[in-house]
């Protein structure tokens, strides 16, 4: 599968296209803050066309741009558990935010929700583009952060790299780490259970694809990870 990814301008949140191939119609993971002009010059470059646009949760770094890249037409798909989230994502900035906003983009933030919202739950099997996105539900750093799994794997990997499908896992696991839970809807017990009963069990041949930093493989995140040690 053809996949791209850029970080955003603020908090590097990274955002993925994801589509069979040049000159499909590609799914959108969760586009933030000030990549709007990036993602049109990339969607323009691979003559892709937003089909739908993946939220792993509902942060503000994660959803800022969903409303222009939908435009209308396109549904945003959130765990109902975040649904609401998406009434006001910059409730959760605070002066401090909102200050570096306005100095980084020359205006205060503004927000409108998007027009067609998809709930989705946990184990839904999401057919989008010609492929198949599996809901995994994982509670902890948000109420309705999720992973997204799918039986593919990016073009163009290594040849000697031993991986078989991919997680966008959203900020419930990053390389070496995983996502916070001492913000408002946060959970640590619960993100225990879901880095137990949903991440741990992910094969080895993963390919790990988070929402911040780097890649990286189930194997690797099994044998070093901290987090996941003694789970």
């Amino acid at each position: 599968m053809l996949t791209a990814s850029f970080p955003a301008t603020v908090f590097g949140t990274n955002c993925y296209l994801i589509a069979p191939g040049r000159g499909e119609e590609c799914v959108v993971v969760d586009p933030g803050i000030g990549v709007v002009d990036t993602l049109r010059d990339a969607l323009a470059e691979l003559r892709l066309r937003p089909a739908a646009v993946l939220l792993t949760h509902g942060h503000v770094d994660h959803v800022y741009s969903v409303t222009p890249v939908c435009g209308g037409t396109v549904g945003a798909y959130i765990h109902r558990d975040d649904r609401y989230r998406l009434a006001d994502p910059l409730s959760s900035l605070g002066p401090q935010l909102v200050s570096m906003f306005e100095q980084q983009f020359g205006k205060a933030p503004t927000w409108t929700e998007p027009t067609d919202v998809v709930p989705i739950d946990d184990r839904q099997a999401l057919e989008l583009t010609g492929m198949t996105f599996e809901v995994r539900h994982t509670p902890g750093h948000t109420e309705g952060s999720v992973l997204f799994g799918i039986d593919e794997v990016p073009d163009g990997l290594p040849a000697d790299t031993e991986v078989d499908s991919t997680v966008l896992s959203g900020d419930t696991l990053f390389a070496g780490s995983i996502g916070r839970t001492d913000l408002a809807g946060g959970d640590g017990e619960a993100m225990q259970r879901s880095l137990r009963d949903v991440v741990l069990p992910l094969p080895d041949t993963a390919l790990v694809l988070p929402g911040h930093g780097p890649g990286t493989t189930m194997a690797r995140e099994r044998a070093t990870n901290p987090y996941l040690q003694n789970l």
